[in-house]
């Protein structure tokens, strides 16, 4: 089963999976990168940010499935797009309130904003067929 634009959509998932298993490689192995990007004090537990990274990482395994299989993936990019909204909210109530810089916005461009556009074309494009199966699959339980 085909979607719209599936070739598009592949890429696109293929670039955020490896994305973001590189991301989360380099958070677990630098965990205070962004504290010295950003000119602020250290982690006293780096730990944490380890822990972002895994997930992080571990999202990008999911990405590669949606490249594989892209008439299915649109639960987990639905997840995905959600983190890259709930994200952004929360580093702006960390910026606004003074908490961390303005720079570590860098965060948030590469990691959330720059994948906003591409994951809601996908999320349009792969409804109709999530629909379809959950139709389906509701059928299946009733009968």
């Amino acid at each position: 089963m085909r979607i719209r634009r599936q070739r598009l959509h592949r890429s696109v998932f293929i670039a955020a999976g490896v994305y973001n298993i590189a991301w989360g490689a380099y958070a677990a192995i630098d965990p205070q990168w962004l504290f010295r990007f950003a000119g602020i004090a250290p982690q006293n537990h780096p730990q944490i940010f380890m822990t972002l990274g895994m997930v992080l990482g571990l999202y990008g395994v999911l990405y590669l499935d949606v490249a594989l299989r892209p008439a299915r993936g649109f639960l987990v990019a639905a997840v995905g797009l959600a983190g890259k909204v709930l994200g952004p909210l929360g580093w702006m109530w960390l910026a606004a309130t003074g908490r961390w810089p303005v720079a570590t916005g860098v965060l948030v461009a590469t990691n959330d904003l720059i994948w906003w556009l591409p994951f809601i074309l996908y999320l349009r494009d792969s409804w109709p067929h999530w629909r379809q199966d959950w139709e389906r699959g509701r059928r299946q339980q009733i009968a």
